[in-house]
C-alpha cells in the first residue's frame, strides 16, 4: 500500500491527527484561492518569557495533523510558527538575568527591548532564536514569522486598513467581554508611543481611512496622529489574532483550554473583517507536580532540557501526543512510563513493518494508529527500540547503586552477550538516561521496609529454589513461574501483596519490574545475596 492509497482500508484510520485532517480537507474542498498555494496553519508564540515545553508539544501537535492530512492528500501544507514579538512587556520573567534593567522597559514592544542575555538585539529576538533552535532540534517543518517583520514589511498594510473601516464593530464586539473601566479605554489599535516607546492602550479621538492615521491622546493629554502601516501600531491581541488569520488566511489552529473564550471573540472578529476563522483544536493544559497550571514566565513544571536530560526525545513526543484533549502534569514522574510506551509502540509498529505487504485490513490500520508513525514522520529508523525497558533498567540501577554505564553494561552483555551501544543505540541512550534519573530520583528516597514473618518464610522459600536452578539455563519467565508460585503457596492475597513484598523489601521502592526478568538480568546468584541482604537487615 502507498503512503497515499488508503483504499484498502476499511476505515480513516481513528488517532486525532486524522481526525483532524479530515476535518481540514473538508475545509480546503472547493476553495479556488486554496488550488495554487499550499494550505496554512499556524501555531502562536508569546516570547515573553523563555520557550516552553508547551510552545514545543503545540508545534508537535500540529505538525502530526499536517502529516496525516498529507498522507490523506498527497497535498502540501505549510506551518506557520508565528512570534507575537511586538507585544509589549508587561512583567518581568522570574527565570531570567538583568531583571532591573528590563523593568526600565516595561510596556515596550519585546523586539526594541534589550537583550537581558547579551546575545541578541532584543529581548523578543533571544525568545524567538530560542524557539527556533530546539524546533529544529526536533526536526520540525516551519517557517517562522515575527510579528515586527510582519507589520514593518507591509504585510499587513491591508488588513490594518480593513481594520480602520470596521474599526468601530470590532470595539463594539470586544467590549461586550470587557469590565466597565476597560471599555472606557479600548480600541483594537496600540499605537507605539513616538516619544516613550510604550505600546498604548487608549481610545481612538479619529480614524482617518484616506491617510490611514489614527489620532489620541497619552496620560498627559498630548494628542499624536498615527500612521497605522510601518510597524508604528500594533493591534490588541484577540483583534490581532483575528487579523493574521484574515490577512494570512489560516485555516488550522490549535490553542489551550485558557483560550477558549478568546478563539471565539477572535473569531466573531475575523468574521467582521470579511475572513473564514480557521479549524481550531482546544487542547487541555499541562501541570505541575501540584497541580498548577505550568507557566513561561514562572518557569515551572519541566522543559525540555530537563526532560531530554532524563530520557529520549522520543519520549517526549510521546507524551504530547498521547490525549491532547486531556489535561496531565508535566513533571519528572512521568518520565519513565512515557519511554516505555514509546518503546512498546516503536516495537509494535517494527513488527507491523516486517510483514506490511501481506497484513490484513485491520493489522494496515494498526500502522497509521499507532503514535511512533507520527513521531518519527512515517519512516522506521533502522536501528530501533530498545531489549530491555526503561523501568527495568532503573531497576537494575537501583540494586547496583550504579554511578557508570559499564556497571550496567556489564549485566545485559551477560544477560544477551549480543547488545552494545553500536548495536542498539536506543539501549545506550536509556543507559545513560537511567543512571541520571536514578542519581536525582530513586537513590534519594529510597526506603527499605523489614519483611513480616510470612514475607521471611516467602523470601527463604524463593531463595531455595533459586539455588536449584543456580547452575542451570532459566529462562526470563520460568523465573517469573517460579516467584509466582511462591506467592500463591504462601498464600498471599491478592497476589500483587507478595510483589509489593519483592518490591519494598529488596529494592526499597513502591514499584518495580516483572520480577522474572529482573532476576534473568541481574543474576539469580547476585539475586539471592539480595534476598539474604534484605533477611538480615536491621
Amino acid at each position: 500500500m502507498s503512503e497515499n492509497d488508503f483504499s484498502s482500508l476499511s476505515s480513516l484510520p481513528k488517532s486525532w491527527p486524522f481526525e483532524e485532517a479530515a476535518k481540514l480537507v473538508e475545509r480546503i474542498k472547493g476553495k479556488k484561492d486554496k488550488l495554487n498555494k499550499p494550505a496554512l496553519m499556524e501555531t502562536g508564540y508569546g516570547p515573553s518569557g523563555l520557550p516552553h515545553i508547551g510552545t514545543f508539544g503545540e508545534v508537535a501537535r500540529t505538525s502530526w495533523v499536517r502529516q496525516a492530512y498529507q498522507t490523506l492528500t498527497g497535498q502540501s501544507i505549510k506551518i506557520l510558527a508565528f512570534s507575537d514579538d511586538m507585544d509589549g512587556l508587561r512583567k518581568v520573567p522570574d527565570n531570567v538575568p538583568n531583571k532591573d534593567m528590563l523593568a526600565q522597559h516595561l510596556g515596550k514592544p519585546l523586539s526594541r527591548i534589550p537583550d537581558p542575555f547579551g546575545t541578541h538585539d532584543s529581548f523578543g529576538a533571544h525568545n524567538n532564536a530560542q524557539l527556533c533552535s530546539f524546533l529544529d532540534r526536533f526536526g520540525f517543518e516551519y517557517e517562522f514569522a515575527s510579528a515586527t517583520d510582519y507589520y514593518t514589511s507591509g504585510r499587513f498594510d491591508a488588513a490594518l486598513k480593513r481594520v480602520l473601516e470596521v474599526h468601530d464593530q470590532i470595539t463594539a464586539e470586544v467590549k461586550k467581554t470587557l469590565r466597565e473601566e476597560r471599555k472606557a479605554t479600548y480600541s483594537p489599535i496600540l499605537p507605539i508611543h513616538p516619544e516613550t516607546g510604550i505600546v498604548m492602550q487608549v481610545p481612538m479621538e479619529k480614524i482617518d481611512l484616506d491617510a490611514g492615521t489614527v489620532v489620541w491622546r497619552d496620560e498627559n493629554g498630548k494628542a499624536f496622529e498615527t500612521l497605522v502601516k510601518g510597524g508604528h501600531v500594533k493591534l490588541q491581541w484577540k483583534a490581532d489574532w483575528a487579523m493574521r488569520w484574515y490577512a494570512l488566511g489560516v485555516d488550522y489552529e490549535m490553542s489551550g483550554k485558557d483560550l477558549i473564550d478568546s478563539v471565539k471573540l477572535s473569531s466573531k472578529i475575523c468574521k467582521i473583517l470579511g475572513g473564514e476563522p480557521p479549524i481550531n483544536l482546544t487542547y487541555e493544559l499541562f501541570l505541575d507536580d501540584q497541580g498548577q497550571k505550568i507557566s513561561k514566565s514562572k518557569g515551572n513544571g519541566l522543559s525540555i532540557e530537563e526532560w531530554l536530560q532524563y530520557a529520549p526525545e522520543e519520549s517526549l513526543a510521546l507524551y504530547m501526543y498521547n490525549a491532547p484533549k486531556r489535561a496531565k502534569r508535566l513533571f519528572f514522574d512521568v518520565i519513565p512510563k512515557a519511554t516505555d510506551e514509546y518503546l512498546k509502540h516503536v516495537s509494535d509498529w517494527a513488527e507491523l513493518e516486517k510483514n506490511k505487504d501481506s497484513l490484513e485490513v485491520a493489522e494496515k490500520e494498526k500502522i497509521y494508529n499507532n503514535p511512533a508513525w507520527f513521531i518519527h514522520q512515517g519512516k522506521l529508523p533502522e536501528k530501533v527500540g530498545s531489549p530491555i525497558s526503561f523501568a527495568m533498567l532503573l531497576n537494575l540501577a537501583s540494586v547496583a547503586n550504579a554511578e557508570r554505564a559499564e556497571i550496567l553494561w556489564g549485566f545485559l552483555k551477560r544477560y544477551d552477550e549480543n547488545v552494545s551501544p553500536e548495536t542498539h543505540p536506543m539501549l545506550s541512550q536509556l543507559v545513560e538516561c537511567a543512571l541520571a534519573y536514578y542519581a536525582d530520583f530513586i537513590k534519594p528516597h529510597k526506603e527499605y521496609r523489614k519483611p513480616d514473618d510470612k514475607e521471611k518464610q516467602a523470601l527463604t522459600s524463593l531463595v531455595t529454589q533459586l539455588r536449584a536452578v543456580q547452575e542451570q539455563p532459566v529462562t526470563a519467565d520460568e523465573l517469573q513461574n517460579m516467584v509466582f508460585a511462591v506467592g500463591k503457596e504462601f498464600e498471599f492475597e491478592p497476589l500483587r501483596a507478595w510483589f509489593g513484598c519483592l518490591y519494598e523489601v529488596l529494592l526499597g521502592q513502591k514499584e518495580g519490574p516483572r520480577f522474572g526478568m529482573f532476576i534473568a538480568l541481574y543474576g539469580i546468584s547476585e539475586t539471592i545475596q539480595l534476598i539474604e541482604t534484605a533477611l538480615t537487615r536491621e
